[in-house]
């Protein structure tokens, strides 16, 4: 195994998802990398003054500041890539801003017209913590919004809508420290980026963003074979996750809890509806956001949810 390092730096930063962009750094299956993010905007100093102009990595911000992307040799469409996070190490500052577009969702929670609210935060590793300019203080669960490959087809694509083929901006809080993300690869060399680290954010990052901050992150990645589902799926420390994205819950919770119920029926061997009755005692479903135009709805099994056959550690 080697050890990569890519830092934040102009050359090693994109802003926009494209399998024409050339990787900045190319691994073999097993390698391990650290890498550091910007945060969301790029943010190349801290702000003093809540909403404050700044510097940034682009200043015409059309994207996500990301790092990448990384090519991983020898992965091709068809393949799975795992990657393994071992720590998330947030940067000692970050904000949060209320700045949802105006619309129906807005103005039922009684906020037609309202101007941007700003929180500035300073952020503790060692204590795990940060504390905002109001003195609220809440615990970090640091972990990466934007994870992911670029779609097959050729141009440039936004990095704001998460993508049921290859992922991105899922903005799952569960995939911290000890997790495996695995993303079906959709083009050669997999091109995977990075950033738009959070240090804590709740089940739907209802205001449009986390605690954005910048990060350390140090992973492992590699190419599965046996991968328990041929979609997107995650394997954290407590649970099995699955996911949906689409602009209408509906259909993202559908995509999150079918996949779930193709998990249940290779862990346990049972027919498809009755691994829905199973699924409607132990998997719960929670919003991961609502803030990227697209719902990301995701399906929660917790590893000691079933306690028979000694299948709480297969798959």
């Amino acid at each position: 195994m080697r050890t990569h390092q890519l830092p934040a730096e102009q050359s090693t930063a994109v802003q926009v998802l494209s399998r024409d962009t050339s990787p900045v750094l190319r691994v073999e299956p097993g390698d391990r990398v650290v890498v550091e993010s910007l945060d969301a905007w790029g943010h190349l100093e801290r702000q003093v003054a809540p909403g404050e102009p700044g510097s940034y990595r682009f200043p015409d911000r059309i994207g996500h500041a990301l790092t990448g992307p990384i090519e991983v040799a020898g992965a091709e469409p068809g393949d799975t890539l795992a990657v393994h996070f071992e720590s998330l190490e947030p940067y000692e500052w970050g904000w949060t801003v209320a700045n949802r577009q105006d619309d129906a969702f807005l103005r039922g929670l009684g906020l037609d017209g309202a101007e941007p609210a700003w929180l500035l935060w300073d952020l503790d590793r060692r204590m795990g913590s940060g504390t905002n300019q109001f003195g609220h203080s809440v615990l970090l669960s640091p972990f990466l919004g934007v994870v992911g490959l670029p779609p097959a087809e050729p141009g440039e694509h936004s990095t704001t809508p998460p993508r049921t083929a290859g992922g991105g901006n899922i903005d799952c809080r569960e995939l911290t420290a000890g997790s495996t993300l695995f993303l079906p690869v959709t083009v050669p060399g997999a091109l995977l980026h990075l950033g738009d680290g959070h240090a804590a954010q709740g089940d739907g990052e209802v205001g449009g963003t986390a605690i954005e901050c910048g990060m350390t992150t140090t992973f492992t990645v590699d190419l599965v074979q046996d991968a328990p589902l041929e979609v997107i799926h995650a394997l954290t420390p407590t649970a099995r996750i699955t996911f949906g994205f689409d602009a209408d819950l509906n259909r993202a919770t559908s995509e999150a809890l079918g996949a779930m119920l193709t998990w249940l029926q290779q862990l346990y061997g049972l027919e498809r509806n009755t691994a829905l009755a199973l699924a409607s005692s132990v998997v719960d479903l929670r919003i991961t956001q609502i803030a990227n135009r697209t719902w990301g709805v995701h399906a929660v099994l917790g590893l000691d949810a079933v306690l028979e056959s000694g299948a709480i550690n297969a798959g």
